[in-house]
């Protein structure tokens, strides 16, 4: 049987995906079963070919497998098929792993080269801690009181911005627009080039 044309009526197996979907958005273990058999090779295929790690594959398409589950209120068929959007989504966690196991080997690499690079000092690495602390309380100190409020929470206590938004009762963008303008004025005062 051969795909109908994009601007005909969908494929009768879409039709059926699309009322499993709405089944598992509702929590429907048994349709999620259905839904797991119809995408799953799918799914570890597309994975497979990007990460090129069987493994890590596995791994991968498991958690798009629990993703799907998660997500299936969010399903619009309007905006695709079943198989186009798990796909989607296979493929972004897929090279979304590729990046993140980059990004800890140049990571590790880096540490390895500055390693290599100079030996430890812990008096030096004690006074220049001192100095760069010393460096940033000063130009914290040149800030408005809301972007220190702003910095302050974001970094040092790990909020995000809608958090500090909340702490400050301040609106989102006020405080986005605050901590940017701060961070410059932190960047500047600090000699940090871009």
């Amino acid at each position: 049987m051969s795909e109908p044309a994009p601007s005909g009526p969908p494929h009768p197996a879409e039709l059926r995906l699309d009322e499993i979907m709405r089944r598992v958005a509702c929590g429907d273990k048994e349709a999620f079963t259905v839904l797991y058999d119809a995408v799953v090779d799918t799914v570890f295929g597309i994975v497979l070919k990007v990460v090129r790690d069987r493994a890590q594959s596995e791994e991968v398409a498991q958690e798009v497998m629990i993703d799907l589950w998660r997500r299936a209120p969010r399903y619009d068929p309007e905006k695709g098929s079943v198989h186009a959007w798990a796909s989607m989504i296979a493929h972004r966690r897929a090279v979304d792993r590729v990046r993140s196991a980059e990004a800890a080997a140049n990571r590790d690499r880096d540490h390895a080269v500055r390693d290599l690079q100079r030996p430890y000092d812990d008096v030096a690495e004690r006074a220049e801690t001192r100095l760069q602390s010393q460096q940033v309380r000063r130009c914290m100190k040149q800030l408005t009181e809301l972007q220190r409020q702003a910095v302050t929470l974001a970094y040092y206590q790990g909020l995000t911005y809608r958090e500090v938004a909340e702490t400050l009762r301040t609106p989102l963008p006020t405080v986005k627009t605050r901590m940017r303008d701060g961070l410059i004025r932190l960047r500047d005062c600090m000699g940090v080039t871009a």
